[in-house]
Parts: C-alpha cells; structure tokens; sequence
C-alpha cells in the first residue's frame, strides 16, 4: 500500500484532474455481489489501479485549482497511518492519555504559531479541540449559543434568532437548522461591494428583533468566503455582538491558515472579541482531511453545552477535573487520534516551512492574475484575494462558461466556477503542495488559447 501511494504520487500528473466516468460506471465495474471466500489482497489492489483510480478526482494534482485544496503531505499521511494502526478511541482522557494531551498540546502550538488570542490557550479561560470540519465546528457553536442564550433569557428557542449572509458558508445555515433555529429565525445580511458583511444592516436588524422581544443568539461572520475570499468585518460585528450578548462565531475554514504569516495576521483583526473561531490545516496547511481547528473564548460554555455523562463513562480522571475530556467539546462521543498528523506536519516542516508554503501559492496566484490583466481577452472580475483569482472572459458569461467546461473536459486540469452579482466567473485557485510555476504557465496558455478563439 505504501508503494501504490508513493508510485501514485510520482505519477499523479499523468491522471486527467477530473473523473471522466459517467455516473454508475464505477458501480457497475464490480461484482453485484460480496464474495463468499476472502480475496488477495493483490486482487484487491489490481482493482484499485483499474476501477478505482479511474473514477478519482485528484485533489493532489498540482493542476487541481478548483474550490480550495485538500492536502495530503507525506508527514501528514503517515500521521493518519499511525493513527489508524494504533486503532484508539479517544473520547475521554482514561481512554488514552496521549491522544487527548497531543491534541492540547498542538493546539497550544497554533495559538502560538498564528499569534491567536491568548485566551485561546488551554491554560486560560479558553481552549481548542479538532473537530472533523469547519462545518461541524458551527454546529457546536451554534449548540453552545442556543444553549447560552436560553439560559440567560429564560425563553424558548423559537424567540431566537441567527444573523448570517448569503456568501456566508452553507454549513452555517444547516448547523442552525439542526440547532433548531427554524429558517424564519435566520435572517441574512446584506453585503458590500466586495461581498462582505455590512455592519450596518447587522446593527438594524438586531434593533428590528430586539423591538419584537425576540432574542438575538447568533452571527456567523467569515474570512475569507469560499465564492470569492471576501473579508467579512470581524471587529464591528464582534463588538455589536458583545453589545447584546450575541455569540460570534468565526469561520476562516480556508483562509486562516495564511495566519501563520505575520504579513496576514491582519486577517485575524477582531478575534480576540469573539466566541469561536475554526479553521481547516486540511485545507491549505499541508494537513489531510479530516482536521479543523476550533477554539472558544470560554470553554465553560460549550463544554456544558455538550457533555454528558452516563455511568458508564464516569472514572476518576474526569472527576478530578484537572484533565480535558473532548469528546464533550463535539457532537459524536467517538474521536480519532487526529492531532498525530497534524504534531507530524509542524515537527517535519517547522513554523518557516509552514510560511514557506502558503507564500508560495500567493506568489503563484500573483503570477497569474498578473497573465490575466495582460490579455486583452480576460479581465479580473475583482482583485486577487490571497491566492484565489476570479476572472472572466470579456465576451460574457456564455463564453466564459464554455471555456470552463472545455478545460474541465480535457482533462489536464480542473477549474471551478461562482456567481458574484449575478455574474458568471471562473475561480483559479493555486494550492496543491507540488504545484509549481511551470504548471500556471502550462494552465494559463490554454486558457489563453481558449480565449482567443
């Protein structure tokens, strides 16, 4: 297995980016029946070469730009190997020590390497656990702030109410949803030009439902939008939050991890005022799925907010309370020893490899949003936002849509699009850890070839 994973790694570029199965091809290459006698293992990795890697879309290919990277580094990869080897659960601290403490101690490390609030420590009033996503990292803020808003209002959950917008994340509005927020409790907020939070709208409809006794308990604000890297404004929000105890959570699922640079720590303005934060080092810090970094302000209120504790569970480490028992900072009770590949990442590549990495792509990102104002053909449909390019073709959204789906269909790499102010446009993003610049300028001439025609 090792083998076939270094061997697909040296090869990945010879991969069309982009499955070019149709649907059930995959389904119906296989047996309709489970086989009565095991198998080789031989046979099974024959299949993997031949049905399997055919009906892949290779995340790690260095001509993967579309919707944000996934990554999977060779440290990272071995960590999740380790990981599943030792086969733990580490729902309490008794049930492995090691898992729980690694897990507190690289989370201690991010505050430090990404200059987070302080309080974010596990030694202060606050704390982190990893989560598998961002998404379940707004779930458990929007638990923890259902729970917080009940108990300081003495109300019922259908007078509360949630503030998000339209480009924030879906999986904002989903965890709301299964927090109970019925939708007529989500309001969403207009946004500004460059498709960020008006603060302003935030402030009157807080007013709007303060006036109608309703219980404002929540607001979503983001850095770095997935449609378009916008910027929403953390410090304003957060400090009309704190004005009528509404939880603010923070989702930088993506663009968080450029925090590691003390050039974007800018980025993080206005955290130090907030609830929660989360972002993913699966993403865009040489760390593979699943691994989001989730921190509160007050480990209090999501603790109580998800622990539960059956006879069953109960042991004397716990009850001391001088140990952290994560599986009440989550939903599942179940936990994967998931901190081992990210302690591997940070041991093998040091806090310099880490900004080496994310300067690298921002640089790549330049380059090519640079080829793009050049050509007469395309324009930028805004300015560079780290290393994410939104572009479009000069001719409208038909033609830029028939580029996109050209390239996509050829196989050499895969772009995603969006929609900003109803408008069609083309997201390149340049993230995979063996992208490098020949691969934009292989990228760029076809697109440029597409554009001339």
């Amino acid at each position: 297995m090792v083998d076939l994973l270094a061997d697909y790694m040296q090869n990945i570029e010879s991969y069309p980016v982009l499955s070019q199965v149709k649907p059930g091809d995959i389904y119906s290459s296989f047996p309709q029946h489970p086989p009565h006698a095991g198998e080789s293992f031989e046979d099974v990795l024959n299949d993997v070469h031949e049905k399997i890697f055919p009906g892949l879309t290779h995340w790690q290919s260095p001509n993967f730009y579309a919707y944000f990277p996934s990554h999977a580094s060779g440290p990272s990869i071995l960590g999740d190997f380790l990981s599943s080897g030792l086969g733990i659960q580490g729902m309490l601290w008794s049930t492995s020590p090691a898992c729980t403490e690694l897990e507190t101690l690289v989370l201690d490390w991010m505050v430090e390497i990404a200059e987070l609030p302080k309080h974010f420590h596990s030694s202060q009033t606050g704390g982190g656990v990893i989560q598998d996503s961002a998404s379940t990292a707004a779930l458990c803020a929007a638990v923890a702030a259902r729970e917080r808003a009940l108990a300081n209002n003495n109300t019922d959950i259908t007078k509360l109410t949630a503030y998000i917008s339209g480009h924030t994340h879906s999986s904002a509005e989903k965890s709301l949803r299964i927090a109970g927020f019925a939708s007529s409790q989500i309001r969403h907020l207009e946004v500004d030009d460059t498709f960020a939070i008006r603060a302003d709208d935030f402030s009157q409809q807080v007013a709007r439902d303060l006036a109608e006794n309703l219980v404002p308990a929540f607001v979503c604000a983001t850095i770095g939008t997935t449609s378009s890297l916008a910027f929403d404004p953390v410090p304003e929000i957060a400090e009309i939050a704190r004005q009528h105890s509404i939880w603010t959570h923070v989702d930088a699922a993506y663009a968080g991890s450029a925090a590691v640079c003390p050039e974007y720590q800018y980025l993080l303005d206005g955290v130090e005022k907030v609830d929660s934060y989360c972002f993913n080092p699966h993403k865009w810090l040489l760390t593979n799925f699943d691994c989001d970094l989730f921190y509160v302000a007050n480990k209090s209120d999501l603790v109580n907010a998800l622990t539960m504790t059956p006879e069953y569970l109960r042991n004397k480490a716990t009850e001391s309370g001088q140990v952290f028992d994560y599986s009440g900072w989550q939903v599942s009770l179940g936990r994967r020893f998931r901190s081992l590949k990210l302690w591997f990442v940070i041991r093998h590549y040091g806090v310099e490899g880490l900004k080496a990495h994310i300067r690298k792509h921002i640089e790549l990102a330049i380059e090519f949003a640079a080829r793009v104002e050049a050509d007469t053909n395309y324009e930028l449909y805004q300015p560079r936002a780290l290393n994410l390019v939104c572009f479009r073709h000069k001719g409208g959204d038909e033609k830029t849509r028939q580029i996109l789906e050209q390239l996509n269909a050829e196989g050499r790499m895969f772009l995603t699009h969006t929609i900003l102010n109803g408008v069609y446009v083309m997201r390149f993003v340049p993230g995979a850890i063996r992208t490098e610049m020949r691969h934009i300028e292989a990228a760029w001439e076809s697109i440029a070839q597409l554009g001339a025609a």
